[in-house]
């Protein structure tokens, strides 16, 4: 049975998912990449505000490929997680819900899942062109100069995910 679950994710919805089950998410959500992670990073240790608000939110790790024509976006495969591993802990400690990416996270990011009872989704890699279809709306955000790593806010309907680490810290690459 697939959850159809809506953005901005509330608490108790995040505290009834379990490693392993299949979900599609409607709503907004924003993406950031390596390169936004790091300046996200970077602009905390300055003292400064992030440009986006972190709390309850939910972050795509993705890089898009430019769209086609009448297409709202290009392909948008899922990003190898554990690229943001080192920056991740400090967003869920100001209230980052959720994040979607492909791979197995580091130990130190699972605690903090557990502690700031977030989740983990996976979702399809080699099959960017497949998700781009959930994609509704594109909204250019920040870092533009990132170029396929800018932020940006994705309006997303049936958003295709697996959940791979729960509140819990159940993890489905560690079964």
């Amino acid at each position: 049975m697939i959850k159809k679950l809506t953005l901005p994710l509330k608490k108790e919805d995040i505290a009834n998912l379990r490693a392993g089950e299949s979900v599609t998410l409607t709503g907004e959500l924003y993406t950031a990449r390596d390169a936004a992670h790091k300046r996200f990073y970077e602009m905390l240790q300055n003292g400064e505000e992030l440009p986006i608000d972190v709390n309850n939110q939910t972050i795509y790790y993705v890089g898009p490929a430019p769209a086609k024509p009448s297409m709202v976006i290009g392909p948008c495969g899922p990003t190898s997680s554990y690229r943001m591993d080192k920056y991740t802990p400090i967003l869920l400690d100001m209230g980052l819900s959720a994040m979607i990416g492909k791979g197995e996270r580091s130990d130190e990011v699972i605690a903090s899942i557990v502690k700031n009872k977030a989740v983990y989704f996976a979702t399809i890699g080699g099959a960017a062109a497949l998700i781009s279809k959930s994609v509704e709306k594109d909204e250019p955000i920040c870092f533009s100069d990132l170029g396929t790593e800018a932020v940006h806010k994705y309006t997303v309907k049936d958003f295709p995910c697996i959940v791979a680490i729960d509140s819990l810290g159940n993890d489905v690459y560690k079964r």
